[in-house]
């Protein structure tokens, strides 16, 4: 990567450490981070980070009023019609902002693509990831509602990402209020599909993945805070058995059981989990009509998880080439979706940057592997400088006492909008 252009020398603070009306802006604010990013200290940024933490301070109420009004749209992945409603929304939010948005089609709802011009355009532009899908069915909110209770958001999807969702939002709305542009142009794209694999969007992160800087993550952090520096691997796999139906009782042995041959198939697969670097869950089981009836037709959706490549492709391959026990009964493997692991690496000069500004900020940053895959897989896997895990600080993801901590979306908000304004290190 070329070095970027170096900002204007700092203005002299004023007393008070906070900008005055006639301060220079973020962009003449800032020192050169591109060669001091490892050695960063807190006067590197001379009146930058009291403004950050004083601002985000005060857009705390409204980020969190935006991540209960997000979480307030139930978006299952595959209702179409609910994800274009709050696409629509969320466009309408970044736009605000200064972002020009594009709707990408998608018949299991519309992805989004967001573009924000940077103070140098020639520069790649930063991408940042993030979806508007959840886990949770509708009407899941009529029994769980928003609400907050002892400095915790809870809701269906509030974390797992309406709340990152929201803390992009604040975090390029305080530039605004700045009057200030990102150091260099910010992508976003948000897809309808994660929570199910982005089977389709990952062709749209793929795509905006050419010519990036680095790649950002709105997924939740650790519970602790820290951010994720890798991932596994995760593939989903449908296994489908066809038999022939017969009457249970008259015509049994003229049957073929695609249940008895499912679950056969699953005893020995299950074994697949026990190979190093691989864990394997069934998680829905399918199949059969009545209990007279042998089973003519049966399936089962699994969960894979993978530590390595090597991992990830042997598992695939013993997959692809099961065969049936039972005379006259089939086996057919489909892979639904799948992401390549993205593994740790030992040098992380984007992890290093982004905890010398949290240090700035008087943040304490650190990051560690995750467990669970998302669409950051797909640029980490390729070796782009990538972290993960800039959304919501809480926990439970998928769970009902998901959760938000409010008092860490101020931070996060200063977080987000001084990585947005700061010159990137050289990161390869």
């Amino acid at each position: 990567m070329a070095p970027e252009p170096q900002p204007a020398p700092p203005a002299a603070p004023t007393g008070t450490g906070e900008p005055t009306a006639a301060a220079p802006p973020l962009a003449t604010a800032t020192p050169p981070l591109a060669t001091a990013a490892p050695a960063f200290a807190t006067a590197a940024l001379p009146g930058l980070p009291r403004t950050l933490t004083s601002r985000a301070r005060t857009l705390t109420a409204a980020v969190r009023k935006r991540c209960a009004d997000l979480a307030r749209t139930e978006t299952p992945s595959g209702d179409a019609t609910r994800l274009n409603t709050l696409a629509e929304d969320i466009a309408a939010g970044y736009t605000a902002t200064g972002a020009t948005a594009t709707r990408e089609r998608c018949e299991h709802g519309d992805h989004l693509v967001l573009n924000w011009p940077g103070r140098h355009e020639d520069l790649p532009h930063l991408l940042v990831v993030g979806h508007h899908d959840t886990v949770w069915p509708v009407g899941t909110l009529a029994d769980w509602p928003v609400e907050e209770q002892d400095g915790r958001l809870t809701g269906p999807g509030i974390l797992d990402m309406k709340g990152g969702l929201a803390l992009l939002e604040g975090a390029f709305a305080l530039l605004a209020d700045l009057g200030q542009r990102p150091h260099r142009p910010v992508r976003m794209v948000v897809v309808s599909d994660e929570e199910v694999g982005s089977p389709d969007g990952r062709r749209l992160v793929e795509q905006h993945l050419r010519g990036a800087a680095a790649v950002l993550g709105l997924e939740p952090a650790h519970p602790d805070g820290r951010l994720k520096t890798a991932r596994r691997g995760s593939t989903r796999v449908r296994l489908t058995v066809t038999g022939r139906e017969a009457h249970a009782g008259n015509d049994a042995a003229q049957g073929v059981s695609a249940i008895d041959e499912l679950v056969d198939q699953l005893i020995a697969v299950r074994d697949l989990g026990g190979q190093p670097g691989t864990e394997l869950n069934a998680g829905r089981i399918d199949g059969g009509t009545r209990a007279n009836v042998v089973a003519g037709r049966a399936e089962a959706e699994i969960g894979l998880r993978f530590s390595t490549t090597e991992a990830q492709r042997r598992t695939l391959d013993t997959l692809a080439h099961l065969t049936a026990n039972r005379p006259g009964a089939n086996v057919r493997t489909e892979v639904l979706s799948s992401r390549p692991a993205w593994p740790e690496r030992t040098a992380n000069p984007l992890l290093r940057h982004v905890r010398s500004l949290a240090a700035a900020l008087g943040q304490v940053v650190d990051g560690a592997p995750a467990g669970g895959a998302g669409d950051t897989n797909l640029a980490g896997a390729r070796g782009l400088p990538t972290l993960d895990g800039l959304g919501a600080v809480g926990g439970g993801p998928h769970a009902r006492h998901e959760h938000l901590l409010i008092d860490q979306l101020g931070p996060r908000i200063a977080l987000l909008a001084a990585l947005l304004a700061v010159p990137l290190p050289r990161l390869r």
